[in-house]
């Protein structure tokens, strides 16, 4: 995939010879990506906001967040678990409190599309003074390569609540690469871009498309929700995680994000990654092998 970030920065966001862009959730799919495109540019230092960086990152430490923002020019903002659980919109208010007076010029903050709890967050984010760019998503095509999804498609079998409801899958690097040109082009200031592949296919279609990417045979089993997250429990999955993703499934999968949108090409000026292409390409890296585990 072209990357289109990896341009000379002058003339985007501040003017001193090295700035540091904090990146929290850094080790996550979508931080670690926005941290490895940042590395390439000599002019930036990349402090990366998690429990184990050094200052340290945790959301339920609020005390600890300023160490965090010393000295940083612009922020890329990922909350965990999700904004739409509880007490979201409080973390975001003190964050961005604590990062203007820190004097955070930019926040590019990561939101979920067609969750009233984002758009409450996102509104925080917009009237905190900072300039900002809001990167509005919904499932991630690595959900079926890194963790939630990846044993069900090693195992052959990959078990969900989701029926025919559509999704136009993203591509975690098209959402890396539409924030590292926000925390540096001017252009995108106090911009919203919903984020989406050009196309929408149900979950029973993007396991197809992984079968004849890999061309291993993977079933896509269809449950009620209820056993869905009853069998999660038994797994040890935490209560949170399991009333998080019932939401997801049980509200926000109903149709709302059907429809694809044109955010990546009105960030960057080209098209989104399909899942077809996202599944040769990670097909290629292994990751789907049989042997992986």
């Amino acid at each position: 995939m072209t990357n289109t970030t990896t341009t000379n920065t002058a003339g985007t966001a501040g003017s001193t010879a090295t700035r540091t862009v904090l990146v929290l959730g850094g080790t996550g799919k979508t931080g670690r990506r926005v941290a490895d495109r940042l590395r390439r540019h000599d002019d930036l230092t990349v402090r990366i906001g998690s429990r184990r960086a050094e200052p340290s990152f945790d959301w339920t430490e609020p005390a600890g967040w300023a160490a965090a923002l010393a000295g940083c020019d612009a922020v890329y903002l990922s909350y965990q678990p999700d904004l739409a659980v509880p007490g979201s919109v409080g973390d975001i208010t003190e964050f961005c409190r604590q990062a203007k007076l820190a004097g955070v010029r930019r926040i590019v903050l990561l939101s979920g599309r067609g969750e009233p709890e984002a758009r409450a967050c996102e509104q925080v984010v917009e009237q905190s003074g900072i300039e900002h760019t809001i990167l509005r998503c919904s499932w991630f095509m690595q959900n079926f390569s890194e963790d939630y999804l990846l044993d069900g498609v090693l195992a052959g079998e990959v078990v969900l609540p989701a029926t025919e409801v559509p999704e136009p899958f993203v591509d975690a690097d098209d959402i890396a690469d539409v924030a590292v040109a926000a925390l540096l082009e001017d252009r995108h200031k106090n911009q919203l871009y919903e984020l989406t592949g050009p196309r929408s296919i149900t979950f029973a279609e993007a396991v197809r498309e992984t079968t004849r990417a890999t061309g291993r045979k993977i079933n896509y089993i269809t449950v009620p929700l209820d056993d869905y997250l009853a069998q999660l429990a038994t797994y040890g999955v935490p209560d949170e995680v399991g009333q998080l993703l019932g939401y997801l499934f049980g509200t926000v999968l109903d149709g709302r994000n059907a429809e694809p949108v044109d955010g990546v090409r009105q960030a960057l000026g080209r098209e989104a990654t399909s899942f077809a292409d996202f599944a040769g390409r990670t097909a290629g890296t292994g990751v789907w092998d049989e042997v992986a585990r």
